[in-house]
C-alpha cells in the first residue's frame, strides 16, 4: 500500500487530510513537527510527503532538502496557507514535487497525489534497473519477467556451471551475445577471455585467419606468426554469432577444434592445441541448412549438445514496458533528457508493434523517440515516422480471425492491469477460471 506522511502543526488539518486521504485507499500517517516526522521517515518507507511550509521547528522548504537528499525516491508537496511566488520557485528548485495553497487548491490535491505516485513507482522501477546495470553481464541484468524468458533464464544458469557446448537458437535482436556473456561470466572459465566473433561479417580467407591465425610467410604480407581467437580467448570462451553463415571448409576445422582442441595455423604443419568453450548462435533453422548442403550435421551435434530458444519480443509483450524503461535509463545522460515518462498511449504502440528487429529495434525506437520529443513525456508523438507507418499498414490489415483477435485482447487487458488476472477477469466479464483456460489455450505469457 502506497503511504503519505502528512506534516502540520494544525492537528483539525491534518486529521481532515487523513481521513480525505485514506478514503483513496492510502495508508497515512502523521507529524506536527520536523523532528517527528524526520522519525516517521527512518520508521517507515513513505512514498510522498504533504507538508505544511510554516511549521514550529523549521520551514517547510528548507525540510524538502533535507528529505530529498536523505530519501531520494519520496516526493515532497508543500502545503501554504499564503500563495508565494519566491517560495514556490525555490521549493520547485529544490525537488518538491509541486506546491499548493491551503483552501484554493483542495481540489488539486488527491489527483496531484496521483500524479506524484505515478512518479516515486518509476522512480522506484528505474532505481531497481540501475541496481541491475550495477551487474552489466550477470543472469540479472537481462530484463524480463514473461514466462518465455525467464524459462531461456533458467536453462542458460543450468547450463553455464558445465562446459557444455551451448547453441542459441533466435530471430536478430533477441539478444543472444547478452546471453552467451551471461553464461561465461557465471561458467569457472569466466576469469578467462571471452573472444564474440560474427561469422556473417568476414569473407571466407578473412575469417579462417581471424579464427586460426596465421604463420609468417603464409601469404603476401604475413611477415609474422599471427594468433587468431580461439588461441587469444584460450581457457576461456568463443561466441561464434550466426554460425550458420560459416562456410562449408571451415566447418570442417571447427568440428576438429571440439573434437580434438587441436586445429592448424593458416601456413602451420604443426596443431595448436587449446582448451575453449564454444558458445554458438544462430537465426537460422540449422536442420534446414543440413538438408540443402550448407552445414555439416556432424558440426550440428557437437554445437548443439544443449540448445536455448530466445523468444522473439512478440512473444514476450509484457516485458516491454521494463526493457522501454530501461533505455529511457540508459540513454537519458547521453542525450541531456532526464526524468522521461511513458504515457500509456506510447506504450500501447509499443505493444501492439511486430518487432521484426526485436530488441535492437525497441532500442534503436527509444532513442529515437528520446531524440524528437520536446517534452518530459514519450507519446505517440514521439515515435519515428517509419514506425507510425508500420502501424498504420497494420491496422489496415488486421488479423481477421477470432482467436487471433481474441488474444491480442486478453494480451492487452492483462498488460493494463500489470499482470494482475482477478482485475483482468473482470474487465474481460468473463470467469477466472476461463480466463486461465485461454492464458494456457493461447500461451499468453
Amino acid at each position: 500500500m502506497n503511504t503519505i506522511l502528512i506534516i502540520d502543526d494544525e492537528e483539525k488539518l491534518r486529521t481532515l487530510l487523513s481521513r480525505i486521504i485514506s478514503l483513496e485507499g492510502f495508508e497515512v500517517v502523521q507529524a506536527g513537527n520536523a523532528k517527528l516526522a524526520l522519525k516517521k521517515l527512518e520508521q517507515q518507507e513513505v512514498d510522498v510527503v504533504l507538508c505544511d511550509v510554516k511549521l514550529p521547528d523549521a520551514h517547510g522548504v528548507e525540510l524538502s532538502v533535507q528529505i530529498k537528499e536523505k530519501y531520494p525516491l519520496t516526493e515532497v508537496i508543500l502545503l501554504t496557507a499564503f500563495g508565494n511566488i519566491p517560495d514556490s520557485v525555490q521549493a520547485i528548485k529544490n525537488g518538491a514535487f509541486d506546491y499548493i495553497t491551503k483552501g484554493d487548491d483542495n481540489n488539486r490535491i488527491i489527483p496531484l497525489l496521483y500524479k506524484a505516485m505515478e512518479k516515486v513507482a518509476l522512480s522506484k522501477r528505474l532505481a531497481q534497473l540501475e541496481k541491475r546495470l550495477g551487474n552489466k553481464y550477470s543472469f540479472n541484468s537481462i530484463l524480463g519477467k514473461s514466462k518465455a524468458i525467464k524459462l531461456a533464464i533458467d536453462a542458460a544458469e543450468r547450463v553455464s556451471v558445465t562446459d557444455a557446448t551451448v547453441l542459441l537458437n533466435g530471430e536478430t535482436g533477441t539478444g543472444k551475445e547478452v546471453f552467451a556473456q551471461a553464461i561465461h561470466n557465471n561458467s569457472g572459465r569466466n576469469k578467462q577471455p571471452f573472444i564474440a566473433v560474427n561469422c556473417a561479417a568476414f569473407s571466407k580467407e578473412l575469417l579462417e585467419n581471424e579464427l586460426f591465425g596465421h604463420k609468417a610467410g603464409a601469404f603476401t604480407g604475413a611477415i609474422k606468426d599471427t594468433k587468431g581467437i580461439l588461441e587469444e580467448a584460450n581457457g576461456g570462451t568463443v561466441f561464434l554469432d550466426e554460425i550458420g553463415e560459416m562456410p562449408i571448409d571451415l566447418q570442417a576445422k571447427l568440428l576438429r577444434v571440439l573434437e580434438t582442441g587441436q586445429f592448424l595455423k593458416v601456413g602451420d604443419s604443426k596443431p595448436t592445441n587449446v582448451n575453449l568453450r564454444i558458445i554458438a548462435a544462430t537465426n537460422r533453422n540449422l536442420q534446414d541448412e543440413i538438408k540443402q548442403g550448407h552445414f555439416r550435421e556432424d558440426l550440428f551435434y557437437r554445437i548443439s549438445v544443449f540448445q536455448i530458444y530466445l523468444p522473439p519480443l512478440r512473444e514476450r509483450i509484457s516485458d516491454i514496458e521494463e526493457l522501454a524503461l530501461h533505455f529511457v535509463m540508459r540513454f537519458a545522460d547521453k542525450l541531456n533528457k532526464k526524468k522521461l515518462q511513458l504515457s500509456k498511449e506510447y506504450l500501447l504502440a509499443l505493444e501492439t508493434h511486430s518487432w521484426k528487429g526485436n530488441i535492437r529495434e525497441l532500442k534503436n525506437v527509444i532513442e529515437r523517440s528520446m531524440i524528437l520529443t520536446n517534452n518530459h513525456q514519450l507519446t505517440p508523438d514521439s515515435l519515428p515516422s517509419d514506425f507510425q507507418q508500420g502501424t498504420a499498414d497494420r491496422n489496415q490489415f488486421p488479423a481477421f480471425d477470432l482467436a487471433s483477435a481474441e488474444k491480442i485482447h486478453i494480451q492487452k487487458v492483462l498488460n493494463y492491469t500489470k499482470g494482475n488476472k482477478t482485475e483482468a477477469a473482470k474487465l474481460l466479464n468473463i470467469a477466472l477460471t476461463t480466463l486461465y483456460r485461454k492464458i494456457d489455450e493461447y500461451q499468453i505469457s
